[in-house]
């Protein structure tokens, strides 16, 4: 845990000074990687980064979400099968990996990558009810 926390705060440090990822530079860093963020210091969620821009995103919950991204004014946007509104984000590379600025809101939200790997997200099943 000390480790995330150093990281996230070293990632703050070093994001204000990079410039913004193109579309192709954020594809060439993620395809095909399952990366891990951390927002204040804490684990945030987990993306899968698949062909074709395509993405899988968990709060770390065990519940998956389809979607795909592409690049609009400088950002990369999500969008994510239970949500059709563009999720709108600044990604810079810093030397501890990725920042991502959330630009939907005013104040929003920084996510430091955190972990990388290939290995499989827990994703569980559709929940089925009476």
């Amino acid at each position: 845990m000390k480790h995330v926390l150093l990281t996230a705060c070293l990632a703050a440090t070093t994001a204000a000074a990079q410039s913004p990822m193109s579309g192709s530079e954020f594809e060439s860093y993620v395809e095909g990687k399952t990366l891990y963020f951390a927002a204040d210091g804490r684990r945030y969620g987990v993306e899968k980064y698949l062909s074709n821009r395509r993405v899988q995103w968990s709060f770390l919950d065990g519940q998956c979400k389809d979607g795909y991204w592409y690049e609009e004014a400088n950002q990369i946007c999500f969008i994510y099968e239970d949500n059709p509104s563009p999720q709108c984000w600044t990604f810079s590379q810093t030397s501890q990996g990725l920042s991502a600025k959330f630009e939907n809101e005013t104040d929003g939200r920084v996510l430091y990558e955190v972990e990388s790997g290939g290995e499989d997200m827990m994703c569980l099943g559709p929940e089925i009810g009476v």
